[in-house]
């Protein structure tokens, strides 16, 4: 079986397991503007992944870079703190926003092996360009989640992310990596 069968496979299976989900969704208020705005810039932030993928592609770099991420998770920890929120659950947030950029880094770079090539398109430097978009982002990112904290145990919350996700994925990587993005956002009722 090949790897886009499996893919699709995949893909296919998430979004029937959210659709029986959102079957049993009670009505409640509708989504506070702070999740739009939180989601919004966690898709900018897997938009900015494409531009790392052709970054790791040119240079022949890995996709995994842990002393980064540690030392992004690091300055998440010390800015929750500013922000009085807990440092835990910012790390866990910037954790799964991490893992979903590698997704979709992967999952380009499998695309491109299998064409033999990466996209002719214009490329941004990862040290000085797009790492400063990354950490710009990471503020903008706490600060909507900050607002959007107080709703994390709504029993509306899985069905507002659901209905906010599906609004914003371009293709169905990108649509999988946001379902790994947003898995944890909702702390109250059934596990994400």
């Amino acid at each position: 079986m090949s790897g886009r069968t499996v893919f699709s496979r995949l893909l296919g299976a998430c979004a029937l397991s959210l659709a029986i989900g959102n079957a049993h969704a009670s009505p409640s208020a509708p989504a506070p503007e702070s999740l739009n705005l939180l989601l919004a810039t966690m898709d900018e932030r897997l938009n900015i992944a494409d531009q790392v993928a052709l970054s790791k592609w040119d240079s022949g770099k890995p996709i995994q870079d842990s002393a980064r991420e540690a030392q992004v998770i690091g300055n998440a920890r010390v800015l929750a703190k500013a922000r009085q929120l807990d440092p835990d659950a910012v790390a866990e947030l910037l954790a799964a926003q991490i893992e979903g950029n590698k997704l979709v880094q992967y999952g380009l770079l499998a695309q491109w092996q299998a064409a033999g090539k990466a996209p002719d398109v214009p490329r941004s430097d990862l040290s000085t360009q797009i790492r400063a978009q990354l950490d710009e982002l990471q503020t903008r990112l706490l600060q909507h989640y900050a607002a959007f904290a107080p709703y994390r145990n709504d029993p509306g919350c899985s069905r507002w992310v659901d209905q906010a996700r599906s609004a914003l994925a371009k293709d169905p990587l990108h649509k999988l990596a946001l379902i790994r993005v947003t898995g944890e956002l909702c702390s109250g009722g059934k596990p994400r």
